[in-house]
């Protein structure tokens, strides 16, 4: 309505103040009337023009909030390349707007979620990948980022970036302050303006209204700790985002680029330094709020480490990488047990570039299984714990990686949650299964520290009793069990070997023929082929390997009936 109101000729600048009030007005009408976000989504030319509103420091919160809300609507996903000036927009921002930023730029740089449905099987999503062979917006957008200098080395800054924290207990948030924040319906605006007298900060993390409860905060004793523990949690945070979308980059195409720079601005090394102290702090009071809620991810603590879990896994994910999650003195552990195991050095251990690994004593990999075998049994943690190990075991079987986690007790730990923790979580277990059967692929070792543990028939009944409940999740365990038997099979010339086969439960219980025939046939009456999706994809190559053991004990014609 502005032009109709002013006079002709050349028209006002408008004031700070009044581009805050109408970024808030516009807010506001998103919330609350259906529509509106929709049709402010589908103007392009008002969407590019938020973009530019955002070098302006004073509305930058405002106008940041908006275009969240705005591209989380549109079908599209928007170019960034199309962004006026994107480069200097992005490098004009300070360390908290770059944070910011980062909640924008995960939904321009994440590939939209895909279904379970007929039209997201493996044949469909096949022949899709087949017709478009151009980048996806996603893609592009990921590489319009890499080009922009100086970007990954700030993100990495940000996430190893150390909290300071003030002498004493009394100055760092723990979780029972953060509910009782939100019983007490604080609210941005106060929080804000007390956080700004101290910090010279504007948190962005809280998004409610003001009600009858905001006069509790000057007189609540959570006011004299409020400053310092919102650093804590702001912090918090802004390092999921960055971290999320650190863990994008690392999964797209230019994957080995962005491999690069992570290693050459040490964001390992930088986020094992900040493991004990803020990424898996003990907490003071038994107030855990995944206890309570396991499906909740709505904490700051617990977005943090799920997505911390999430970027260690895509990190070392068959990638020589993966070997900086370790400390140089691990390094030197790995490389004694090749040369007492008299064999050769895997190359991408012996070109990690020691300057550039976790420093002291015990690398990222180390800490994590530790906190994993302290997670209590029921945490949704245990899942992401799980996949981020196995990740390192993922590609070709590695015998000193795989003895280095035996010797830190992680075979017994799986057996327990697997036997004797009564987990019920589908998600553990499967995460558990195959991370067992990482751990034991061809390692005689292994299957030996296995029937130690599986020391009874009521033990052993009850791990098979655990296979068979599930096939699907245990899939790639009995993959492994499979494929080491028939290299077992093959070794008779090794003691070792030998002994160990003529004792073990588990390998002489898959060595009968009639066992295998029963796992054969329970997994092919669970593919269909019409359905195919990965998970029934993995069973198929199972089947395979299944068949041809039982095809090379049993007559053909047999085996064909």
């Amino acid at each position: 309505m502005r032009p109709t109101l002013t006079v002709q000729g050349d028209l006002p600048i408008l004031s700070d103040d009044l581009i805050k009030d109408c970024l808030s007005v516009l807010y506001n009408c998103c919330i609350c009337t259906e529509g509106v976000t929709k049709s402010l989504a589908a103007r392009e030319d008002f969407v590019m023009f938020l973009f530019s509103l955002m070098s302006n420091k004073k509305v930058f919160l405002q106008t940041a909030t908006l275009i969240e809300d705005i591209l989380s609507v549109r079908k599209e996903i928007i170019q960034l390349e199309e962004i006026p000036n994107l480069a200097s927009l992005v490098q004009s921002f300070n360390q908290q707007q770059l944070a910011n930023f980062c909640r924008i730029l995960s939904v321009t740089i994440s590939e939209p979620d895909v279904g379970v449905d007929d039209k997201h099987t493996l044949l469909a999503r096949s022949t899709q990948q087949k017709t478009n062979t151009c980048p996806s917006c996603a893609e592009s957008n990921q590489v319009a980022l890499l080009n922009i200098p100086g970007f990954i080395e700030r993100l990495c800054k940000l996430a190893t970036r150390k909290v300071t924290e003030a002498a004493g207990a009394s100055a760092r948030l723990e979780l029972e302050d953060w509910h009782s924040w939100l019983d007490n319906a604080l609210v941005l605006d106060a929080l804000m303006q007390l956080a700004i007298e101290e910090l010279h900060s504007s948190p962005y993390f809280l998004c409610c209204y003001l009600s009858s409860d905001e006069s509790s905060l000057s007189s609540s004793p959570l006011r004299h700790r409020l400053p310092q523990s919102m650093k804590i949690v702001h912090e918090i945070m802004y390092k999921v985002e960055v971290l999320y979308v650190l863990c994008v980059l690392l999964m797209g195409r230019q994957k080995n680029q962005v491999h690069r720079m992570l290693a050459e601005f040490k964001l390992i090394p930088g986020l094992n330094n900040l493991f004990d102290k803020l990424i898996w702090r003990r907490q003071t009071s038994g107030h855990v709020l995944y206890r309570q809620n396991q499906n909740c991810d709505c904490s700051p603590e617990i977005s943090f480490k799920i997505q911390f879990l999430r970027l260690l896994q895509s990190f070392s994910d068959h990638h020589e990488n993966k070997y900086l999650l370790l400390s140089g003195q691990e390094l030197n552990e790995l490389s004694d047990i090749y040369l007492n195991a008299n064999i050769i050095e895997m190359e991408a251990l012996n070109n990690t570039d020691r300057n550039l690994v976790c420093d002291g004593k015990k690398g990222l990999l180390t800490r994590l299984i530790s906190v994993m075998r302290k997670e209590p049994i029921d945490s949704s943690f245990r899942f992401w714990q799980a996949r981020a190990v196995e990740s390192f075991l993922r590609g070709t079987p590695s015998y000193a990686d795989q003895v280095f986690l035996l010797r830190r007790g992680l075979l017994e730990h799986i057996l327990y949650c697997i036997i004797d923790s009564g987990c019920k979580s589908h998600d553990v277990l499967q995460s558990y299964f195959d991370l067992l059967g990482e751990l034991m692929k061809f390692n005689i070792d292994a299957f030996k520290r296995l029937n130690k543990y599986v020391n009874t028939e009521e033990k052993f009944q009850m791990f098979l009793t655990q296979i068979n409940s599930s096939l699907v999740d245990s899939n790639m365990l009995v993959r492994c069990i499979v494929l080491s038997l028939d290299r077992f099979e093959s070794q008779t010339k090794d003691m070792k070997v030998v002994e160990v086969f003529s004792v073990c439960r588990l390998l002489s219980y898959m060595a009968h023929v009639e066992n295998r025939l029963s796992f054969l046939f329970r997994l092919t009456s669970i593919i269909n082929v019409q359905t195919l999706t990965q998970a029934s994809y993995k069973i198929s190559f199972l089947v395979s390997e299944v068949g041809n053991l039982c095809y090379r004990d049993l007559d053909r014609d047999f085996l064909e009936l």
